[in-house]
């Protein structure tokens, strides 16, 4: 960002200041993943996939927070890259889960510590009370209240 009148104008804006501290915090990601091969959305799925039971790609899209589509991409992307695979359900022959491989575990382990580093060092600039506060914002403002959730049907 420069510092002429236009953008001085500007900065006050939320939009602006979201829109350009991602933009840098998706660069930073990035540059940190990229030794592993995967990117910010692939490792927020072998998170999720990893976390307590198999899920169906469906859940997994839920907690997400993507479409169907775009889980599917991602899956298929993963999945050629070994580090998921598809498999019957225990629980219903009806439906497929989705498990991270063993592989898949080592780089999810991996690829977290490079993750959280690069968080860290992208909100070094922050004074601890801030940082914290300033996730815990983040952390308010991405819950969508049940009145505003749109209706499914």
């Amino acid at each position: 960002m420069t510092g002429d009148a236009s953008t001085a104008a500007l900065t006050s804006r939320l939009g602006y200041l979201l829109k350009h501290v991602h933009l840098r915090f998706t660069e930073a990601s990035a540059q940190a993943l990229a030794p592993f091969g995967v990117d910010g959305r692939e490792l927020a799925v072998l998170a999720v996939l990893a976390a307590d039971r198999p899920l169906s790609q469906m859940e997994a899209a839920g907690r997400i927070g993507v479409d169907r589509t775009t889980m599917v991409a991602l899956v298929d992307a993963l999945e050629g890259k070994g580090l998921v695979a598809r498999r019957r359900s225990t629980e219903d022959r009806r439906r497929n889960t989705v498990q991270p491989t063993a592989k898949g575990q080592e780089l999810l382990r991996e690829a977290e510590q490079a993750r959280a580093e690069a968080e860290r060092r992208f909100l070094t600039p922050l004074p601890d009370a801030d940082r914290d506060g300033f996730l815990r914002a983040l952390r308010t403002l991405a819950v969508v209240p049940e009145d505003e959730r749109p209706e499914s049907g």
